[in-house]
């Protein structure tokens, strides 16, 4: 053995000598085949190529501070979903229990797989491409799936971030436009608009004025150019955060992750001070717990646990895999969950408090109409003036006392009453009108905050809060398209950002035209639900199945420090795969239940009327559940039957500045000791020189280890077919 080599230096030295394989090869430098006689497959070495792969190992983005990366993973989670989707799903199914099943299944099936997609992207530090390509080839596809459906939800949650973008503009104005109905001018006669009389001045200012929405999917009306602006701006907001990588992105989410707190702290002082805000709150949370046995609510509740932590879309390996590999994502991957959670708490007591102050005033409003009903009744003689109790003021009428009023006249006038048309005005009709999405936060809650005071100053900060939230959302869903393509394909980050996001503007454009709303509708509904489920499935599978519980436990326990709860081992291998795969099953059910449909606003009725998708609307619909789930089949077949490289050895192993990184997914333990001792135990030593056959990773043939030690340490680190004496 040559005396300059670091082997024989480390025999002749002082210094402490370490007798673990792992540790030897740790302190020597890597041995590339394609630069060496290892390389078997005539393969060229191209210098500049792999220069840029170690450049990129090593030089790879990272996060100013732990915060900044916190935030960032806040803000991608934490979305317009906790906003406008979480208090309807926890109105519409029980109040205060529903928080029951949603704890629940978010320990069981957010929590654990929120952890591992953290875990992956920091151990791998690659995309959701390169991760999933690692851990399991023939599962690849989950990478490019991933990517599709952050398309698909792309294109349709920025249009909303343009649409509060509009609001937004709007509200610095006052009284808010949105405030009263539009006065018509005929000549020398001014009468109120005929659709805005029939609905609201909020539902006619969100349907006509921004909108300009048409009748139905199938009539398309042209470019909405107000919206077509807006959607511009949003995308051009979206592509200066991505830009510059996450040094920029990071610094975004100082103010867009925190910015929403203060504005969900204030509002709910604010309503708090409001009268009917505590009524909105106790209808809130009275517990009807008879709903916590029912299947559907399970299914909502699993439902929005998995897209309130964006799994599956790639965004959460992005955002992980730029930390540093001894970073505690445990912890991150528990604080995150249960910020989550809590800011869905506290988005539903903002909501409700204001929506409880709604509520008295639509009821004060339906007892003044009714009140003026029955006075005409009284002075007409329809009905006696002995029916209305003594104590009854018509000047000042409460709730109360019209209540009353109108159970006596309901009785006496039993077999008429309906003609009389009286409505019974009870409040807990009005907190029972479950909102949610778009006529929650353009419709229900700006008509509450027309009945504020300085109405113009929380209606801006309301709208700028939402274009915060769904910022931080796109940040995280464009990061799990940019990442692993960049990664994969080594393309120039700032090129492929702006083409991306001017692709998907162009694209985009179906959503604001005048049927755009409906095209959003289909999205949201179809594009991701189902493709994102199994993708989670398969993730969770390759992991915990094919990669293997034990070893990736075992992993982590190196990377950590400490060997996390069994409760992960378990869930990750039996529960959440089962939870999961109910839930798909429950989807696909779900979907063939109720046949497609949307909501259409008919300009000549002034109301919504639900309606089917029509046959090329349908085709589209199906379309975008194929497509989002094509890769996960196509990669499986192309790596399967060999027509296209997997990328990946049977073994693949890199050490590099004291740290030894082995790809042993493939391998038993029995194949695992035979990596680190160079031996089999059944094997015979061979009489024959020791030495190990490399034949690259073009070679399916495996690889011969060497059956007796070499040297010392017995490490069997030799070149390939050269005696141990030309060391």
């Amino acid at each position: 053995m040559p005396k300059n080599s670091k082997v024989t230096q480390r025999e002749h030295s002082s210094e402490h000598v370490t007798e673990s394989v792992a540790d030897l090869l740790a302190h020597e430098e890597p041995v590339d085949y394609k630069r060496s006689v290892l390389n078997m497959t005539g393969e060229t070495w191209d210098k500049q190529k792999d220069g840029e792969e170690e450049l990129d190992a090593e030089n790879r983005p990272a996060w100013n501070s732990k915060l900044q990366y916190i935030l960032a993973q806040i803000g991608y989670s934490v979305g317009l979903g906790n906003v406008w989707r979480f208090p309807y799903l926890c109105q519409k199914n029980g109040g205060g229990a529903y928080l029951v099943p949603y704890l629940v299944l978010l320990i069981i099936i957010g929590l654990p797989l929120f952890f591992l997609e953290l875990a992956v992207g920091q151990r791998i530090r690659r995309g959701s491409i390169g991760v999933w390509n690692y851990i399991c080839p023939r599962l690849g596809g989950i990478g490019y799936a991933s990517c599709l459906v952050c398309f698909f939800v792309g294109l349709y949650y920025n249009v909303i971030i343009g649409w509060s973008i509009f609001y937004f503009f709007k509200s610095f104005q006052y009284p808010l436009p949105w405030s009263e109905c539009p006065i018509v001018k005929n000549g020398s006669v001014a009468t109120v608009e005929t659709e805005c009389e029939r609905s609201s001045a909020t539902t006619y200012f969100w349907y006509r004025e921004a909108l300009d929405i048409s009748n139905s999917i199938s009539e398309s009306g042209g470019l909405n150019w107000k919206m077509t602006l807006c959607l511009l701006v949003a995308w051009s907001l979206v592509g200066l955060a991505m830009i510059k990588g996450i040094q920029s992105s990071g610094k975004v989410m100082y103010f867009s992750s925190l910015f929403p707190y203060v504005v969900l702290v204030c509002f709910l002082v604010r309503g708090l001070l409001l009268r009917g805000a505590v009524d909105g709150i106790m209808h809130m949370f009275t517990p009807k717990l008879d709903k916590m046995l029912d299947p559907q609510v399970w299914r909502e509740a699993a439902t929005q646990v998995f897209f309130a932590l964006g799994l599956g879309f790639g965004g959460v390996i992005a955002f992980s895999s730029y930390n540093k590999q001894d970073n505690n994502c445990h912890f991150d991957a528990t604080l995150v969950s249960f910020i989550n959670f809590f800011t869905s708490v506290l988005a539903t007591l903002v909501v409700f408090a204001v929506l409880g102050f709604k509520a008295n005033i639509m009821n004060e409003k339906c007892v003044v109409e009714n009140a003026e009903k029955i006075l005409g009744y009284l002075n007409t003689n329809v009905l006696s003036h002995d029916l209305i109790p003594p104590h009854v003021n018509f000047s000042h009428l409460t709730a109360k006392d019209y209540n009353e009023m109108y159970r006596v006249i309901m009785t006496v006038k039993e077999g008429h009453f309906k003609e009389l048309g009286l409505d019974a005005c009870l409040l807990e009709d009005e907190l029972d009108k479950s909102v949610q999405g778009t006529g929650l936060a353009f419709i229900a809650f700006t008509e509450a905050m027309t009945h504020f005071p300085a109405s113009p100053f929380w209606s801006v900060m309301f709208f700028l809060m939402l274009i915060n939230l769904g910022l931080g959302s796109m940040i995280g869903t464009m990061s799990g398209i940019t990442t692993p393509i960049i990664d994969t394909f080594k393309v120039r980050k700032e090129v492929f950002t702006v083409g991306c996001c001017i692709f998907a503007f162009v694209v985009g454009l179906i959503f604001v035209q005048r049927s755009g709303n409906y095209f959003v509708t289909m999205f949201d509904d179809y594009s991701a639900t189902l493709p994102l489920t199994v993708v989670v499935i398969l993730e969770n599978i390759a992991v915990a199945w094919i990669y293997g519980t034990k070893k990736f436990m075992q992993e982590l326990t190196e990377m950590l420090g400490f060997r996390p709860y069994q409760f992960y081992y378990y869930t990750w291998k039996y529960v959440s795969p089962i939870c999961m795969a109910v839930l798909m099953t429950a989807s696909i059910i779900q979907l063939g239940v109720s046949p497609p449909g949307y909501s259409a606003w008919i300009r000549e009725e002034a109301a919504e009327k639900f309606l089917f998708y029509p046959t090329w609307a349908m085709a589209i619909l199906i379309s975008l559940i194929i497509l989002a789930s094509l890769p996960l089949p196509l990669v499986f077949i192309l790596r399967q039957f060999h027509l296209v490289s997997d990328g990946s050895n049977a073994l693949s192993v890199t050490y590099k500045k004291g740290r030894m990184m082995k790809d042993i997914s493939n391998l038993e333990d029995n194949d695992e000791t035979r990596f680190i001792l160079s031996k089999v135990p059944s094997e015979t030593p061979s009489p024959m020189p020791t030495h190990r056959s490399y034949l690259g990773p073009g070679s399916n043939s495996p690889m011969e280890m060497s059956s007796a030690p070499n040297g010392r340490y017995g490490s069997g680190y030799l070149l390939a077919s050269t005696p141990e004496s030309e060391l």
